[in-house]
C-alpha cells in the first residue's frame, strides 16, 4: 500500500512539473508573438534613408528572357 501512494505521489509531482512547464513555454509564445505583432516592418524609413530600387520603363526594349537571363546572372 505505502508503495502504490508513492508512485501516485511521484506521477503527480511528474504531472504538475509537466504542466509548469507547458504553461511557461504557452505564455512565453504568447509573450514573443505579442512582441513582433507590434513591430512595424513596413514603416517609412527614418533618418537619411535613400532608395535603392529603380523600376526601368517597360517600353518592350527587354523581353521576359533577357530579365531572366539577367536575374541568373545577378544572382538575385
Amino acid at each position: 500500500m505505502k508503495t502504490w501512494f508513492q508512485a501516485v505521489i511521484q506521477t503527480l509531482k511528474v504531472f504538475l512539473l509537466f504542466m509548469g512547464c507547458t504553461l511557461l513555454f504557452y505564455y512565453g509564445i504568447l509573450w514573443v508573438s505579442q512582441e513582433y505583432e507590434s513591430y512595424h516592418r513596413y514603416d517609412e524609413p527614418k533618418g537619411k534613408a535613400i532608395k535603392v530600387f529603380h523600376m526601368e520603363n517597360d517600353n518592350g526594349s527587354s523581353s521576359w528572357i533577357e530579365r531572366l537571363l539577367l536575374f541568373y546572372l545577378e544572382g538575385e
